[in-house]
Formats: structure tokens, sequence, C-alpha cells
């Protein structure tokens, strides 16, 4: 029996909808552009999402049986058993800054070591106790005075500096998603910000050194994240989402709030001059009386001023920022929520900048399932680990191989 690649499984836990998908990594597996190069999505499992309010857990028993059902079904159609998995995290307790440290190069050359001592001294800021850091993401090094440095390694220099973009998080909302995937026999092999696990799958190198705004529109939340010059520059959640679109649907139909999420996904567009008036949809009602028909325009005038005011307000938080005038390749907009028909084109004219639909890009088996702005994150989430085992030393040993550089590492500062 032919040995089978290794596997590796993304766990995209929402709001209102929770995903597995299973890929396969082949030979080439780590070498290609977005980092999905021979990556084949071999399983996908869904589970509607009941224990979690604006992407943070609320009830641990329901999302504990979403995980077992969405795995459950992802393993049926990989063919296999799943173990082990990279998993999103998101919420409005999310909160993303710059930081700055400088150390001495200890030889007459930046070592690896140097580069982790001042990753280190970048991330040694003042934390609440309930606050913990989830990602250090380099944006440059400086060695000396020569900045703009991406790769500082092996380089002459007596001073090193850098430059960094540090994300943290409650600490009881990331114990509560670990323990949650623990009582559902999963082993969380990492736990990724979403939006950046959205990015690995949507956004491409070319936009992320021009700079591009990713604007990822969930169920419970909307999660920015800022690139330019390869770098992330600018994180922000907000706690606004496609949970309220369906909450104006059901208050302004009066129909069942079940109901109305069915309406938005089957009839929703987010431009009310896209659509005839005479075209009609069948609402349901309340209290057991009888269906209405009423114009699916009228559902496009409740939807436009939401969607148009979640864009607004990702506008002003770019603004607020300052990296505004930095987004040469303009704006990507994914997630659940962005499927509806005449949301990029709305984007467009509330950022005044380029807008296109983020799908995921260069994966194979079932590419063509995946192939929508909901399943960004799972894609991601699977290609950051995919990117996090060709880093750290191909699949397996990797611990050790990392530990026994290190210890050399320090043998050779000390002698």
């Amino acid at each position: 029996m032919a040995k089978r690649s290794p596997l590796i499984v993304g766990l995209d836990i929402g709001t209102y909808k929770i995903s597995a998908v299973v890929a396969e990594i082949g030979e080439n597996g780590a070498g290609v552009g977005n980092g999905g190069g021979g990556v084949e999505i071999v399983g996908i499992g869904t589970a509607p999402s009941s224990g979690l309010r604006k992407g943070v857990v609320v009830n641990i028993d329901a999302t504990v049986a979403s995980i077992r059902k969405a795995v459950a079904e992802a393993e049926l159609m990989a063919g296999c058993e799943i173990h082990s998995v990279y998993t999103g995290i998101a919420g409005a307790h999310v909160k993303g800054f710059n930081s700055h440290g400088v150390v001495a190069v200890k030889a007459t050359e930046v070592s690896r070591g140097d580069v982790e001592r001042v990753l280190d001294a970048a991330r040694a800021v003042a934390l609440p106790m309930d606050r913990q850091v989830v990602h250090v993401l380099p944006q440059e090094f400086v060695v000396d005075d020569q900045d703009g440095i991406k790769q500082p390694i092996g380089m002459a220099g007596v001073r090193l500096e850098s430059r960094v973009h540090i994300i943290t998080a409650s600490v009881t909302s990331t114990q509560n998603v670990v323990k949650c995937c623990e009582r559902s026999g999963l082993h969380v092999a990492d736990l990724v910000l979403e939006p950046l696990a959205a990015a690995e799958a949507v956004v491409t190198p070319e936009e992320r050194e021009l700079g591009v705004a990713l604007v990822d529109v969930g169920g419970g939340t909307t999660d920015i994240v800022v690139f330019h010059n390869g770098a992330v520059k600018h994180t922000a959640v907000l706690p606004i989402g496609g949970n309220h679109l369906t909450n104006d649907i059901a208050t302004g139909l009066r129909t069942p709030f079940a109901d109305a999420e069915k309406i938005k996904q089957r009839f929703g567009c987010a431009l009310s001059n896209m659509v005839a008036r005479t075209e009609t949809i069948e609402v349901p009602s309340v209290g057991g009386r009888s269906p209405r028909v009423l114009s699916r325009h009228i559902l496009a005038e409740i939807i436009e001023p939401r969607v148009e005011e979640i864009f607004a307000l990702v506008a002003r938080e770019v603004a607020r920022s300052g990296y505004e005038d930095i987004l040469g390749s303009g704006v990507v907009v994914t997630g659940g929520s962005t499927v509806l028909e005449g949301v990029p084109e709305l984007a467009e004219q509330v950022f005044h900048l380029p807008v296109r639909l983020g799908v995921p890009l260069s994966v194979g088996g079932l590419a063509d399932v995946v192939s929508s702005p909901m399943y960004a994150a799972g894609v991601g989430l699977i290609l950051y680990g995919l990117r996090r085992s060709a880093a750290n030393g191909n699949h397996g040993g990797h611990f050790w191989t990392r530990m026994r550089h290190r210890v050399n590492e320090l043998f050779r500062e000390i002698f």
C-alpha cells in the first residue's frame, strides 16, 4: 500500500459556521508563490456554529458538538483520522500594535541568535495579566543605519534593530478555543489570527509588496489587515458583521431569524440598483401567519445601508491608522458575508479604490468546492501550517532540529 502524503488540517471556528479543511501536501508543497503549490484539498466538513458570539466562545458544549460534526464530515470525505489542527482565532478582544527592538551584534556578523534576541527585545512590552502575545510579525530589520532589510542573517554590523507588528489576544478567549478543540479530541498545532490566515489564501505576494488592505467580513466581526512592502503594517477587528445584516432583514421583513439568514444567502444583494423592481421573493411570516410575497428590491434596500456602514467603518479605521495612502493594490474583500451580489461594487464606491473578491488561490484537489470567500480562512490555515512546517524543517522532527541549532548557536556565542 502506497504511503500517504502528509496531511494538514485547518479548523475555522466562526460565529455562524465551523469548517474543517483537510489538505494533502505534495513533494513540492512549500515552494510556490502564495504558499499553495502542491496543496491538494481532499476533505471539507462544515457545521452550523451555535456556541460563539462575535468570534468568542460563549457555550463550550455547543461549540464542541459543532467541531466534532465538522471534523467527522471532513474525516469521512478525506478517508483519514484527524488528530491535529491549525485553528483560527478572532473577536474584538484581538489587538495589534507596532513595536521596536534594538540589540548589539555579538560577533562580526548577524547570526540567527541575534535575530531571535532582537525579536525578543521588540516583544518585551508591558501587557496586562489577561493578555497574551499571539503573533510577532517582523516588518523589517535595520543593520547599523541600513533599513529595509528582510533577512539580516550573515550581514556585517554592530547594531541590529527590528520593527515588528505584535498581535495580542485575551488569555481566557484563546484558552476557551483550545479547550473546545481538546474536548473534541484534537491537538492544536498553532493558533492563528483569522484574517492573517485568510490573507495566506487570497492575497498575492505582489499585492503585499505594493500595499493592500484585506477586509474579512465574517458573521460576528469584520477583520482588517494592511500590508505594505510584504509586511503587516496594521490590524484591527470591528465588532460588526453578517449577523447585523440578518437582524436587519428579520426586523425589516418581520420574519424569523433563521428564515432571514436563508433569504439573505439566496436573494441578498448589496446594491439596490442591481435588482429589478419586478423581481419578487416569498417571505415566511412569524406566528404561523401565511407567507408574503415582497419585492426583492426591498430586501436590497435593507441590506445596502448596513453593508455600506461596515465598509465606511473599515475606511475610517484605515484612515485612522495612517496607511490609507499606501494601498497601491486597493482592497481585497473576503469572508462568508462577501458572497452577496454587489459587495465588491459597493466597496469600490466607499473606498474609492480597486476592490476584488478574495477566493483561495493556488490549491488543487477540491479547489472548485473551496473557491469561495467563506473558505478563505480554512484554506489559509492550511497554507500557514505548511509555511511554518517548511520554515522549521519539514514535517516531523523540526522541534529537535531547532533545539539542536539553537544549542549550537549558544555554544558559538559563548566560546
